[in-house]
């Protein structure tokens, strides 16, 4: 018979906010457990020191290395991994002798725990049991006695390790929120508040229910003084008292009427295909002046937050009611900008916006400006060599807003007329058959050993790049973050990368 291991919160800190299950599970454990910093003090400990019994036996699990250097040769997360499982082991021991083991667990066992490691080593192999603690969200909700979040709000728990442009753009999404791990990140995440115009509303709580507990706005706290144990907590919005003011105030609404005709304009930009630096400087330049950005969420997510400026993310397959929305803003007179991943120009959504101003005649009079960026068609090329150095199409495979058939006869123009093919949107989870039409289409006019270029997510994490040819393409392997080229007769692939030739025959 083994023994039974128990995750247990102990709560952010009051022993009187200690659950009557951890209590009793604490004063009859055989073996209690709890973590601390490199200095042998206990926080968890401390809270439920009148609760362990005398006879237990009690395992102190001291973390190698909390910031700061180690010389294990794999660094931190090395030294890490090595303690953790050197302390289940510790543990398993007393496992396998029968003995109950409860391991201390300040606030909830797995919510930013330490107990968390330990339960994906010992948990599989071991009856385990979790016993929920109250949370240092809670608490700290509590201590500034504010509503975070109400009625349909989202909330949000983000740790202040995150970087700042990315701490900035997920608190403007709205919504409550709670920022923990501060200590030394504390400025940054201040920043991040205020760009995202949230900082007047943030409350800053430290040691929350103890005795040493401290309330204060964030603008009033000196980043020198701030401990890694407190917590910024951000209201969501009470939207029934929103409204209740607006129409006390008649405040405006983006629904008051338009601006003068002809002075309303949409900037519809492309971000390139990946990473900031393939962002162009007019294209940067233009976002930093606008109210509004309007698009698909994972592009709007790319635009760097700062204070005043407003998201408006939606959908994949919204584009027309995405362009109208913007046209819209512009219409009553708000800097607008419409954004998409690559060139707008390029499928993207520089066609919804015109499309929109056609099918409306109420946007007659907003103007529609196009900011080029770089596409992925060129970016895959460049990392290959030149083999868009020829004359050449682009084509996209979704069948979503046109005929497959219509797509096909397109494929078969390009091969006849030994045009170099890019290929956009190649597949998708309810997409697999297209690219094996594509390549059966093709060689129909190429030979097999036509080169064929596969760039998956270039300019991101995780891109790569292979040369293969078009007998040896393989359809399984390709989905919606490649990019593929189809080289003509002149391209040619060498060991210096793929190029087509700009002569005739």
């Amino acid at each position: 018979m083994t023994g039974r291991l128990y995750g247990v919160g102990v709560g952010p800190g009051d022993p009187e906010l200690v659950t009557l299950k951890a209590a009793r599970l604490i004063r009859d454990a055989d073996v209690v457990a709890y973590h601390s910093g490199t200095a042998g003090r206990s926080i968890a400990r401390t809270i439920v020191a009148d609760l362990i019994s005398p006879d237990a036996t009690e395992e102190l699990l001291i973390y190698p290395v909390t910031t700061g250097a180690t010389d294990h040769p794999l660094g931190y997360y090395g030294a890490i991994e090595d303690f953790y499982d050197e302390s289940a082991e510790r543990l398993g021991k007393h496992l396998d002798a029968g003995r109950t083991v409860v391991v201390l667990a300040e606030g909830d066992p797995l919510f930013y725990s330490s107990y968390s490691y330990l339960h994906d080593r010992l948990g599989p192999l071991y009856p385990a049991e979790i016993v929920p603690g109250v949370t240092s969200v809670s608490a700290s909700s509590a201590a500034v006695a504010v509503p975070i979040s109400r009625h349909e709000d989202t909330f949000t728990v983000l740790p202040g390790t995150m970087a700042v442009p990315e701490l900035a753009r997920r608190l403007a999404d709205g919504g409550g929120a709670a920022i923990m791990k501060l200590g030394r990140t504390f400025a940054g995440v201040r920043e991040a508040l205020r760009q995202a115009g949230r900082l007047d509303d943030a409350w800053y709580v430290e040691r929350a229910s103890t005795g040493r507990e401290r309330r204060l706005r964030v603008s009033e706290v000196d980043p020198d003084e701030v401990p890694y144990f407190s917590m910024v907590l951000v209201p969501g919005p009470d939207l029934r008292a929103d409204a209740a003011q607006r129409a006390r105030s008649g405040a405006a609404t983006r629904l008051d009427p338009p601006a003068e005709p002809g002075t309303g304009r949409v900037l519809v930009v492309g971000l390139g295909p990946g990473p900031d630096r393939w962002v162009t400087p007019e294209v940067s330049a233009a976002l930093a002046e606008v109210d509004h950005v309007v698009g698909y969420g994972p592009y709007v997510d790319r635009v760097p937050q700062r204070p005043g400026l407003q998201r408006h993310a939606s959908g994949n397959t919204v584009e027309v009611d995405r362009a109208s929305f913007a046209l819209e803003l512009a219409r009553r007179g708000e800097r607008v900008a419409v954004v998409s991943g690559g060139d707008a120009g390029v499928f993207g959504m520089a066609s919804a916006v015109f499309e929109a101003v056609g099918a409306d005649e109420r946007f007659a009079d907003v103007a529609v400006e196009v900011l080029p960026g770089m596409t992925a068609a060129q970016a895959v090329a460049a990392r290959a060599g030149a083999p868009l150095g020829g004359d050449h199409a682009v084509v996209s495979l979704s069948d979503r807003l046109k005929p497959w058939e219509l797509v096909e006869r397109r494929l078969h123009a390009v091969g006849a007329a030994d045009l170099v093919l890019a290929v956009y949107n190649p597949a998708s989870r309810s997409r697999r058959e297209q690219v094996a039409r594509l390549r059966a289409v093709m060689l129909e006019h190429r030979a097999p050993a036509t080169p064929v270029v596969v760039g998956r997510d270039v300019g991101r994490p995780g891109e790569r790049l292979d040369v293969t040819t078009l007998a040896e393409l393989d359809p399984e392997t390709i989905d919606m973050t490649c990019l593929l080229i189809i080289g003509s007769s002149r391209t040619t692939a060498g060991s210096g990368g793929v190029w087509t030739s700009r002569r005739g025959d």
